[in-house]
């Protein structure tokens, strides 16, 4: 493994780690708060929603390649 390529994994692993202090500082900062049964349902509606069209784009990604559709039409 090159130099370079463990520098560009230190700074990710850095920015990450920096990215859960800073989250996990303002969630202690917030204090104790509870969410109501529409938020709850709204939170639930929208990772499944989210769930679905990802696994519907890769769906997508991966019936296209299979197809050719993706191949370079050189004529």
């Amino acid at each position: 493994m090159s130099r370079k390529a463990i520098a560009i994994g230190l700074a990710v692993a850095a920015a990450v780690a920096g990215a859960a202090a800073f989250s996990l500082g303002l969630w202690q900062s917030v204090g104790v708060s509870s969410m109501s049964l529409a938020g709850w349902i709204a939170m639930i509606l929208g990772v499944l929603a989210s769930l679905a069209v990802g696994v519907g784009l890769m769906a997508l990604v991966f019936y296209s390649s299979r197809r050719g559709y993706d191949e370079i039409d050189r004529d």
